[in-house]
């Protein structure tokens, strides 16, 4: 009779500790990485009576949580993959929205500016056409500026959130060792603290929001939270704290690292590329990769353009009759950025744009990193594409490389020395009309070719253009036929005239001089001199040369006016990159994160079932122990009479 009081005892107790289990797993149906806990329960051995062995009802065994060890990694995982997507493909619509097009763009107003040298072209002693045009180039310069201004904003915004993103992370780390702490001490019970491990689980999965990391368990419990490949975030109750530092080249404001300072006190570099996902890594390549590569093709373009318009304009003649000054005032390029593992006192870099009319079209839209293995030689690779080229200081000096002029001081470098190149980087921001007064516009060439005036032939001219200032002396060309003519330079020699095919007068260095296209078919004793245009009698020469530099081969084999419609293209692709893998990623993080809920998240109809089944066995052992009570009474009233 005892036994069975005994046996409903049990089963009412384990009944009611499952419906408590069933009420707590619906409490909790919409908390965060709460996984669904299930009662384990056994039978307790059987009593030996010399009828057999008879029953001693249930007993629980432990708690335990519907966990998939293997999917919930899986899914922080992805959602560390996701958050980093996500993120940067966020950043660069804001970067795409920079440069706008349409009449508002910059593109447009660079072709504003070109387009209204035509004007001139018609009357070149016009103030109001020059006045058209000196305002285009104050809002071309204006755009450039702007749009240095937003990037520059956008870079400080990321700056801002990865210092927040990094404060959240070591305050996650913080809580996942105080967890770890608690864990360890809990699981001395031999019975797992389940809560406790939903909440480190929990905190794992937000922390791979901004980081991704790799979660080692150690015997007591705790477990080691990883980043970066090997680096210990978490250890035990240990935690490495985590800080957003510049890069290792002295002075660049443009690019950030990730440190991770250890218990001992030493701060390593995490290498992005070794990060893997999280909001962290996303920001750091956006603005390491994506910014940098913005300013740079933006800054290409100001540079570029500012150079070659600044080089036309010396070639021309103002309304004042002298000779013309820079159009554009553009900022010295900067020195190149030295390493802080360099050992001073060192060598210094030096950059500027080669003294040659092609030398802006060779521009390639890139950083580079110089890397000495001597005093004076080692290896340029220019970071757009990791094409390397050797160099040697001690044989040329400077260095050309993409139209630049690259030049070591006297100081001698050491074998190991890093610099950082950015030549492009403080263009766009810094560029700015010159001057202010529409006469300050050398639109006239300061040469002109003149027809003899006796001449017979058909001869007019089809170009005229100056490739240096002062310009040579007076040449008269003498056709001896209708295919030959002598220079007045050259004495006797002979050349061959093919009609549209350009007459060449060059000095040191090559391409100084002029060029002169005739049309037309001359006759033997024609003549045509080349020389000094004198004022006041201007001409538009070069307010024509400024109008054909529209067309002039500028960016990576394009034309001038295309510049920024392959900027805009550039950074088109990669939003449209990002979106994709943004896409891709998020569609799996939530495929796992629903296979993970499956398994460890809380069904209500399941539950409300299982409610059911057990609310009846519960009233089941409760008849059980009434009936014990009754039969109980009626022996003790049998054994009262």
């Amino acid at each position: 009779m005892g036994n069975i009081l005994n046996v409903g005892a049990r089963s009412l107790l384990v009944n009611q500790k499952i419906l408590e289990t069933v009420g707590n797993n619906i409490a909790n149906v919409n908390t965060p990485g709460y996984s669904r806990q299930t009662v384990i329960v056994q039978n307790v051995e059987g009593q030996f009576t010399g009828g057999g062995y008879y029953g001693n009802g249930v007993d629980i065994t432990t708690v335990q949580r519907n966990y998939s060890d293997f999917l919930t990694k899986q899914a922080a995982l992805m959602k560390s993959v996701a958050a980093s997507d996500a993120t940067r493909y966020d950043k660069l619509q804001q970067l795409e929205s920079v440069f706008s097009g349409g009449k508002d763009g910059l593109g447009a107003s660079v072709s504003d500016l070109l387009n209204s040298f035509s004007d001139i072209v018609s009357a070149p002693s016009d103030l109001t056409a020059r006045a058209v045009a000196l305002t285009s180039a104050d809002e071309m310069a204006a755009r450039f500026q702007t749009a240095a201004n937003q990037l520059y904003e956008l870079r400080l915004g990321v700056s801002q959130e990865l210092q927040t993103n990094v404060t959240t992370i070591n305050n996650l780390a913080d809580q996942i060792a105080k967890s770890n702490q608690e864990i360890a001490r809990a699981t001395g019970s031999g019975h797992l603290p389940n809560d406790l491990l939903d909440q480190r689980d929990q905190l794992i999965s937000e922390l791979n929001k901004y980081i991704q990391t790799t979660s080692i368990p150690a015997a007591d419990g705790t477990v080691g939270v990883f980043v970066g490949g090997s680096q210990a975030l978490v250890l035990g109750t240990t935690v490495s704290k985590l800080e957003i530092a510049p890069t290792n080249y002295s002075g660049d404001p443009n690019q950030s690292q990730l440190l991770i300072n250890n218990a001992g006190g030493t701060k390593y570099p995490i290498s992005t590329s070794m990060l893997g996902g999280g909001e962290v890594a996303g920001l750091l390549r956006f603005k390491n990769e994506d910014l940098v590569n913005a300013g740079n093709l933006l800054g290409r373009m100001a540079l570029a353009i500012g150079t070659r318009m600044n080089e036309q304009q010396a070639l021309g003649v103002d309304l004042s009759g002298n000779a013309g000054t820079a159009l554009f005032k553009l900022s010295a390029l900067p020195n190149g950025y030295p390493a802080d593992t360099n050992s001073p006192p060192g060598t210094t870099l030096s950059l500027g744009v080669q003294t040659n009319p092609s030398g802006t079209s060779q521009f390639a839209a890139s950083d580079y990193e110089v890397t000495f293995t001597s005093g004076t030689a080692g290896t340029i690779v220019r970071l757009s594409d990791g094409k390397a080229t050797a160099f040697d200081f001690a044989s040329t000096n400077p260095v050309k490389i993409d139209g630049l002029d690259i030049q070591q001081s006297a100081t001698p470098a050491t074998a190991g020395d890093h610099f950082l190149l950015k030549p492009f980087s403080t263009a766009a921001g810094s560029i700015a009309t010159a001057f202010s007064s529409p006469r300050g516009l050398a639109m006239a060439s300061p040469i002109t070719a003149t027809a003899g005036t006796t001449n017979t032939g058909t001869l007019t001219v089809g170009s005229l253009t100056t490739r240096s200032v002062p310009v040579p002396p007076a040449v008269t060309l003498n056709f001896t036929s209708t295919s030959t003519y002598t220079r007045s330079d050259t004495g006797a020699t002979v050349y061959t005239y093919t009609p549209g095919q350009p007459i060449e007068y060059s000095t040191a260095p090559p391409l100084a001089g002029w060029s002169l296209t005739l049309k037309g078919t001359p006759q033997p004793g024609d003549t045509f001199k080349v020389d000094v245009n004198p004022y006041p009698a201007l001409n538009a020469g070069n307010a024509q040369a400024m109008l054909n530099l529209r067309d002039a081969t500028m960016f990576d084999g394009g034309p001038l006016t295309d510049g920024y419609a392959g900027l805009m293209a550039e950074i088109g692709i990669q939003v449209q990159s990002a979106k994709s893998a943004s896409t891709v990623s998020g569609n799996i993080a939530s495929s796992i994160e629903q296979q993970r809920s499956s398994v460890s998240g809380v069904n209500l109809d399941e539950e409300a079932a299982r409610m059911l089944q057990y609310q009846q066995a519960y009233q089941a052992s409760g008849k059980m122990m009434q009936l014990a009570q009754n039969i109980f009474d009626s022996l003790l009233q049998s054994l009262g009479r």
